[in-house]
């Protein structure tokens, strides 16, 4: 399972615009806008429904698609169909790093949050950034996320690194996710993209991102996660 989830991440750097960042000097991912207007909503919207705070890259965003199409949209409708009473907020930026992600969530949990779902990573290994940082990035969001009074609910989508760097650096990588969400009381989302890497169906011309099917995929891996902990 792991060697075609491998095999398939190997033939995509998924998650960028400028994407075919491997181990050849590509060119950096364009810079994200410190405050995307997707995730605005948070702070000015007066829907009182509870609010389930999808925080990613451009996987969650749905780069190329209509916001609709992406996959935090196709869990609200899983949401409602099911009677369940939360508010989904797409905080997704394509190209962001966990850097990136640290630095923006103390602003995106200006209003209460009940649940975070964390996607985020997977760029700072197509850089080939030290795992430790991405980790060290992470836990404070995590660390963010638990001074909220009442703290959110907690879900931490794992990620695979590319084996361009070795089988050391991706040992260390994927090792990341299931250790911190271990420590910090998380619930862990097997790899975001089971199904969908590596299927040219799933994915958009690019071979990079997942199309309006790919994001139906990823919204059913998403739902049998997040369904029991709501």
């Amino acid at each position: 399972m792991i060697s075609a989830k491998l095999a398939a991440l190997a033939a995509l750097a998924f998650l960028s615009p400028t994407a075919n960042v491997a181990c050849r000097g590509a060119r950096p991912e364009p810079t994200p806008s410190p405050s995307p207007s997707p995730s605005a909503s948070v702070a000015r919207s007066s829907d009182d429904r509870p609010v389930i705070l999808f925080a990613g890259t451009s996987l969650t965003a749905g780069l190329g698609l209509d916001p609709s199409e992406a996959y935090p949209a196709l869990v609200q409708e899983k949401l409602d169909a099911a009677g369940l009473r939360y508010r989904v907020v797409n905080a997704g930026v394509s190209g962001e790093t966990s850097a990136g992600a640290r630095r923006r969530i103390e602003w995106l949990l200006r209003q209460p949050v009940a649940v975070l779902v964390l996607e985020t990573g997977a760029n700072d290994s197509l850089r080939g950034q030290d795992p430790d940082a991405t980790r060290a990035n992470i836990q404070a969001i995590l660390d963010a996320a638990h001074r909220q009074v009442p703290p959110p609910r907690l879900v931490l989508a794992a990620m695979e690194a590319l084996p361009n760097y070795g089988e050391a650096y991706r040992r260390r990588f994927r090792a990341i996710y299931p250790e911190l969400a271990k420590a910090n009381g998380a619930t862990l989302l097997p790899f975001l993209l089971e199904g969908v890497a590596g299927e040219p169906g799933l994915n958009q011309p690019d071979g990079i991102h997942p199309t309006a099917q790919g994001h139906a995929k990823i919204a059913e891996n998403v739902w049998k996660t997040l369904r029991p902990i709501l």
